[in-house]
């Protein structure tokens, strides 16, 4: 019994991002200890925003077990359906929709290493906005999940740019960007 509660106590919660309200750029010193293995965007786009004529909604509109539906379609579907999974009310849909990313990483040796998303939303234009979360002594494969959603996504936009950066003492060991980030 008592190793059952060692292992439940070994396992991390997953933690909140921290907004930065400045973004300070880091020196680069990047690190073949560290690395981005994949990664995953998807746009969970409000429907009244885009009309049935746009190809985003056309996509998460298909029924995954009709006849025309392919296996890409029921990806589509599913995922929209896991991110909007609890949501009962209006106001529950809204503060879901927005930017997802998901970055899985790896740590060859011990670190703190701490994930910062960087990113440029539609209305905001140059101004760069970030989250971070830190991984005290973070070794082996990760999985990072960021969000932009909610008030930030409808007042400020989709996000247009993007770069995800793996940070270890001040210093940028490893990056991954959208190749309109400059």
């Amino acid at each position: 019994m008592g190793l059952i509660f060692f292992a439940l106590g070994c396992i991390r919660a997953a933690e909140e991002p921290r907004v930065l309200a400045k973004v300070n750029p880091l020196p680069v010193a990047l690190d073949r200890d560290f690395k981005f293995r994949k990664t995953k965007l998807y746009l969970l786009a409000d429907p009244a925003v885009h009309p049935k004529g746009d190809k985003t909604s056309k996509l998460s509109s298909v029924v995954p077990n009709s006849p025309g539906a392919t296996i890409q379609d029921a990806s589509i579907t599913f995922e929209r359906q896991y991110h909007l999974y609890g949501a009962v009310t209006g106001l529950d849909l809204r503060q879901r929709y927005g930017n997802y990313f998901t970055f899985f990483w790896r740590a060859q040796r011990d670190a703190n290493v701490t994930v910062r998303l960087e990113y440029r939303q539609e209305k905001l234009h140059a101004h760069v906005q970030a989250q971070e979360i830190s991984y005290p002594n973070a070794r082996g494969s990760h999985k990072t999940d960021l969000k932009v959603v909610g008030d930030d996504y409808r007042e400020d936009g989709r996000v247009i740019a993007w770069r995800c950066l793996l940070i270890e003492n001040g210093r940028i060991v490893a990056e991954n960007r959208s190749f309109v980030w400059e």
